[in-house]
């Protein structure tokens, strides 16, 4: 069985789309990877040698670890994977960030020791300093993954549902079931109720439809291989090398899984 994608939406950071003939686990599995095991840059250590903001050096802190980096991450490998014990830059970028006040301290104030590595998005606020408050420090990015840490989590608002399946059978065209219908997709045509090809994207599965239908003449059931993804991603990847990523972790995994079987 091959699978197949079709494409709905497309932009940089965000997609939707449908995959068809694949099962219930695979799909969970891109989902979980997007999430979870695909390895992001993201600031872990932070060295403050001067905050007089209204803000604590722990508050001030977890802020920054919040912010996306954006990099090639070929270049690197996660700390804990590195041979060099935290002291190369294939494992370890550092970004200054010195700003006095009166001024709002944005993510594109941030200087990098690496010209490829810069915050995903420079407008991201972390600061408003008053009038003679500091702020200089220097924030330490390394590589992880975000089943570790969500600053690690280059996917988010990764979701998916079962294609859905409506079918209307002797529809004696009374009208109950466009009225109950809470996403407005159901029609009244020539042959009674129907549901275009686009607007079936939008069904949510409350089978209100089929309750407000007085002759049973609506059944709606899910496709248990097909799946509609929405799928974004938080900057560090554009959302088409997130999905790959998953895919090629989720291959690698069942590589080394085969290996280890293998060997028994």
């Amino acid at each position: 069985m091959t699978m197949e994608v079709d494409i709905l939406e497309l932009s940089e950071r965000s997609a939707k789309f449908i995959l068809s003939d694949a099962s219930a686990a695979f799909a969970n599995g891109i989902r979980r990877a997007c999430l979870s095991d695909v390895p992001t840059l993201a600031i872990d250590d932070v060295n403050i040698y001067n905050n007089t903001s209204v803000l604590f050096d722990e508050q001030l802190a977890l802020r920054l670890g919040l912010i996306p980096l954006a990099t090639d991450i070929e270049e690197f490998v996660p700390e804990d994977e590195c041979t060099c014990g935290s002291e190369c830059p294939a494992c370890k970028v550092s970004l200054t960030l010195s700003a006095e006040g009166p001024r709002m301290v944005y993510s594109g104030d941030f200087v990098s020791s690496d010209e490829k590595v810069r915050p995903a998005d420079q407008n991201i606020p972390i600061i408003d300093l008053k009038e003679g408050q500091k702020v200089v420090l220097e924030a330490i990015a390394h590589m992880g993954y975000g089943h570790k840490h969500a600053k690690w989590q280059a996917g988010i608002a990764c979701g998916y549902k079962n294609m859905p399946v409506v079918k209307f059978e002797n529809c004696d065209q009374c009208g109950a079931c466009v009225k109950e219908c809470p996403q407005n997709i159901i029609q009244i045509g020539p042959n009674g109720a129907e549901i275009s090809g686009d607007d079936i994207l939008k069904c949510i599965l409350c089978k209100l439809c089929v309750l407000s239908c007085d002759i049973d003449a609506i059944t709606v059931s899910e496709d248990e291989n097909s799946f509609i993804f929405t799928m974004e991603s938080d900057g560090s990847y554009t959302i088409q090398q997130l999905i790959i990523n998953a895919g090629t972790t989720i291959k690698e995994k069942a590589s080394q899984m085969g290996q280890i079987l293998e060997s028994l």
